[in-house]
């Protein structure tokens, strides 16, 4: 995917996230998510912050309080974003659903697959329906078995084979284990095959 296509794919989902917190109840709000330790508010915050970075004074503070540890860095920015209103983050996603805004540490490759498996993060514990399309899937999939850090795909995979069932993807050597793309997505960023509401080994963000 271009970098175009991949942007109206972040939009898209940006915009189905806000959709979908909106119809969430008070409790909801404050359910354990896919990441460990992060309620739905909490992820919803982190998807409304990554459009809107703070500056490079509040990161370099951020970043001492959290002891330089890159997954509390992410956590604890969330949770006291997370200090909004429901109203208010999901005000924030709609606006900055088509910013291109972006941390100073990423890029559009990074967005594209962290709003993908974030959303899942959110909606697979309420058992709601999020759809994860395909093509971006297979992208977000691409990057995080290539990238190395912080997920080591490759290197928690090693010996093993995975394959798409509904899309040509695949990598690795080995034994299989064969899974619809969006599944393989999540299991790659630390969450199951299933996709199911097991905690993230790898940390979240």
């Amino acid at each position: 995917m271009d970098a175009a296509e991949s942007w109206r794919v972040i939009t898209a989902q940006r915009l189905a996230v806000a959709d979908l917190l909106d119809g969430l109840t008070d409790a909801e709000w404050e359910a354990p998510s896919l990441c460990a330790g992060w309620r739905a508010r909490d992820v919803a915050a982190h998807l409304a912050l990554a459009p809107q970075p703070p500056g490079p004074l509040a990161m370099t503070a951020a970043a001492i309080r959290a002891g330089g540890r890159f997954h509390r860095l992410n956590h604890d920015m969330a949770v006291r974003h997370a200090a909004r209103s429901p109203v208010e983050l999901v005000a924030e996603l709609r606006q900055h659903a088509a910013s291109q805004r972006l941390p100073a540490v990423t890029n559009y490759r990074n967005i594209l697959f962290d709003v993908l498996v974030h959303a899942q993060d959110i909606a697979v514990p309420l058992r709601r329906r999020l759809g994860m399309p395909r093509d971006a899937a297979v992208a977000g999939a691409d990057r995080v078995w290539t990238m190395g850090w912080p997920f080591w795909a490759r290197r928690r995979f090693k010996g093993t084979r995975l394959v798409a069932t509904d899309a040509d993807w695949s990598a690795g050597a080995g034994q299989e284990i064969s899974a619809p793309i969006a599944s393989l997505l999540l299991l790659l960023t630390g969450r199951t095959a299933a996709g199911n509401a097991q905690a993230v080994r790898t940390g979240c963000g």
